[in-house]
């Protein structure tokens, strides 16, 4: 495969030719892409810690690791800058998109990859500390935002899920600096869950794995769906889409009025100014950035959907939504009784 062919198919396609053509026929690879650079970082991970275990990635539809697979399966659209596109625009978000996000995605996904590699469902001690993996997924999960029980990893309080995704979401918390995740979960119950993995991985250290299947399931070139129907199953699963919660207090603050189409747009503005309001609101939140990062996020994505914008001045626009996304950030923390899809 030349890239440079693979560059100009699909930098040149519209989105209609992109969403009418099979996974099986989309000509990228893993190889050369930026997620090589972080795939080799999860490789040094675990020679670090002396973990014998060297997964397989491949591409597919999404991410997941297969159960009796120690692998990981990459979405497509990581593999090129087009399909990036083409994601942002029909689901408002890329899951991985940056090299921080797809760490930390690959690190979690790696936290299944270990558990199939070593059985570890299977040990007593395992299951008294997350659970029986056997036990079915459900449809929708409502998590405790202020629950101290479980690590904060992915969003969405993804460790509270299942007990799967609660080991998952703990090792990917425990791959990092020891030091930090000590420090960091002090005084909490989720503590004894990463020292328990912290014992577990030390007992695994320099030991092959029991399970060393190379499958891949669901392989891009074993798939035959189109894009568009890929697409439209995603949304039709999320066709609620962002919770329409916050409208009100959206609308107080950002724009709908055709007047205003000249200026900035509002999900735009909030990702500029992020960090910046990230900060001026902890002074009132205190310790709860991960919450506050979710209810921004599903402000910014709400903005997109309703097409919102500026009325005035950027500076005037921080300091109302630092103050509503306060107030909310709080209620979330308190009294939220929001179901998340799985």
């Amino acid at each position: 495969m030349v890239s440079g062919d693979v560059s100009v198919s699909l930098e040149t396609m519209t989105d209609e030719e992109l969403l009418g053509t099979r996974f099986c026929d989309l000509p990228i690879a893993l190889e050369g892409t930026w997620v090589e650079e972080i795939i080799a970082k999860i490789g040094r991970d675990l020679e670090r810690r002396d973990l014998r275990l060297r997964p397989h990635f491949w591409l597919a539809d999404e991410w997941f690791s297969p159960e009796n697979v120690p692998g990981v399966a990459i979405p497509f659209y990581l593999a090129h800058p087009r399909l990036i596109r083409l994601e942002r625009k029909m689901m408002f978000e890329v899951e991985g998109g940056t090299r921080p996000e797809c760490l930390k995605l690959m690190r979690h996904e790696l936290g299944h990859a270990v558990q199939h590699a070593f059985a570890l469902q299977r040990k007593r001690r395992w299951q008294q500390t997350f659970g029986l993996a056997s036990k079915k997924y459900p449809d929708f999960y409502r998590p405790r935002p202020s629950s101290k029980k479980f690590v904060q990893h992915l969003d969405g309080w993804y460790a509270q899920s299942h007990p799967v995704e609660d080991f998952a979401e703990t090792f990917a918390v425990w791959l990092g600096p020891r030091k930090r995740w000590r420090r960091e979960y002090e005084g909490w119950k989720a503590l004894e869950k990463l020292e328990y993995v912290d014992e577990l991985m030390g007992e695994l250290a320099g030991r092959a794995p029991t399970v060393r299947s190379k499958a891949k399931p669901y392989a891009l070139r074993t798939i035959k769906e189109t894009l568009g129907e890929h697409y439209d199953k995603r949304r039709a699963h999320f066709q609620s889409g962002y919770s329409d919660q916050y409208d009100r207090d959206l609308l107080r603050v950002f724009s709908d009025d055709p007047d205003h189409q000249a200026h900035l747009g509002a999900a735009a503005f909030l990702r500029k100014r992020r960090k910046a309001i990230r900060e001026r609101v902890a002074r009132f939140t205190g310790e709860y950035q991960f919450t506050l990062d979710q209810v921004l996020k599903e402000m910014i994505g709400r903005c997109k959907e309703l097409k919102l914008r500026l009325r005035g001045s950027e500076e005037e626009a921080e300091i109302d939504f630092a103050l509503m996304l306060t107030l909310h950030t709080v209620h979330t923390l308190h009294v939220s009784n929001e179901w998340h899809p799985m």
